[in-house]
Parts: C-alpha cells; sequence; structure tokens
C-alpha cells in the first residue's frame, strides 16, 4: 500500500492528510503490539473547510461529537487498511504536535499553536493511523516557520483581553471574555488573534464551523467546569 492510496481513502473518508513520518524510539508513537513497534504512521485531521463539511453532512440534526464521529470514521478506516488507530482526544496524552511537526513543516507561533506554511493557522489534527510496514515517504518539507520573517506580529495585538504574549495563554481570561455579553465577536467568527495572522487566506473556517469550535473551547474552560 502506497502513501498516495492511504491519503486518497483518508480524503474519500472526508479527512485532510497531515503527512507522514517514520517513527523513532523517542517520538512517543505507541507500539501496535507487545514488542511491534509502528514503523510509519501517517496523520489525519483537517486543513481548511473539508473536514467540517463532511462532518456536518454525517451528523445531520444529531448530538454526534466531533470526537465522536472523528473515532467512528478513523477506527472505520484503520480496519479497512491494516492499522492501528490512535487520537488526541484520548488518554494518556499523546504528542501529536511532537507528530506534526516531524510529519509536516508545522512550527510553534507566538500564539502556541503551531503554524503551516500554507494553512496558517487554520488546522488541525484528528487521528494517527499506525502500520507495521515501512512505507515509502516523500523527501520532508524543510519550508521555514512564516512567522520568522513576521516583525509585526499582529496575532499578539489583536486579542481583546491580551490573552496572548508570545510566552503564554491566559485561558481564563480568555474563557472570561466569550462568557460575555453581549457576545463577543470571536465567539461568532473565531478567534481575532488567530484571524490577524495573514497566512492561510484560503483556508480560514467558516462562520458556522468557527463558532462551532469556539462553543466546543468554552464549554472545556468556562469559569466554574
Amino acid at each position: 500500500m502506497t502513501l498516495d492510496e492511504i491519503n486518497q481513502s483518508l480524503q474519500d473518508a472526508g479527512l485532510t492528510p497531515r503527512g507522514a513520518f517514520h517513527p523513532l524510539a523517542t517520538d512517543g508513537v505507541p507500539a501496535l503490539a507487545p514488542g511491534v513497534p509502528a514503523r510509519t504512521a501517517v496523520l489525519a485531521g483537517n486543513a481548511g473547510p473539508h473536514m467540517w463539511q463532511s462532518f456536518a453532512a454525517a451528523c445531520g440534526d444529531s448530538a454526534m461529537t466531533l470526537d465522536e464521529w472523528s473515532e467512528r470514521i478513523a477506527t472505520a478506516l484503520a480496519a479497512q487498511l491494516g492499522a492501528r488507530v490512535v487520537f488526541p482526544f484520548e488518554r494518556p496524552w499523546l504528542p501529536f504536535q511532537r507528530w506534526a511537526v516531524r510529519a509536516e513543516p508545522c512550527h510553534p507561533s507566538p500564539l502556541g499553536l503551531l503554524i503551516h506554511p500554507d494553512y496558517g493557522l487554520w488546522h488541525g489534527y484528528r487521528a494517527a493511523l499506525l502500520f507495521d510496514t515501512l512505507i515509502e515517504l516523500p523527501l520532508p518539507d524543510t519550508r521555514a516557520s512564516p512567522c520568522t520573517g513576521c516583525a509585526p506580529r499582529p496575532c499578539l495585538r489583536a486579542c481583546p483581553v491580551g490573552a496572548f504574549d508570545g510566552k503564554a495563554y491566559d485561558v481564563p481570561a480568555c474563557a472570561r471574555h466569550l462568557e460575555g455579553r453581549p457576545e463577543p465577536a470571536c465567539m461568532d467568527g473565531g478567534c481575532l488573534a488567530r484571524h490577524a495572522c495573514p497566512v492561510g487566506d484560503d483556508y480560514r473556517y467558516a462562520k458556522a464551523q468557527a463558532r462551532f469550535h469556539m462553543q466546543a473551547f468554552l464549554s472545556s474552560h468556562a469559569p466554574g467546569t
């Protein structure tokens, strides 16, 4: 099985291929079984609206969560492709950000999110497929971080409550702001600091997708939860 075939299966299922790598002992990739290491890890997730459109169509009027949809889709794919699947939302937490840096030209941004030269900050990871075979991979994409040449750093000035300082993220301040009335603009259209980044314009989330993620964030981080 080739990487192109795996990526096509991911796309057919509504997921976006997010790169692949050959795990090292220091990567923290789980074994397929005792004594059976994973030799190739393929990441799946989203970049722009493709995954959201698939999720929204499958969800309809049901109360299915994005994690539940991701688990259903990726588990079926893993069975089809002969892989083990792991998720960023399962515990104990797995180092998906470390894997992302291994798989794609992703770099830490001043907001703490990983930034991609094409997708900007408008992307995420939903699963990793682990294979027992050494699948041939393309040469690594070694593009530098787009933040390197960005002296103005507008992302750090856009948050209305100053939740980002380039070193830490004040989650409680962000959550308190999102709970405010009248409803803040970032609740409806997405994080203003994220929107201030000029990279990845073509992949910005539409309002429905942005609102979904902001509501999920608030549900997890609102004061008193």
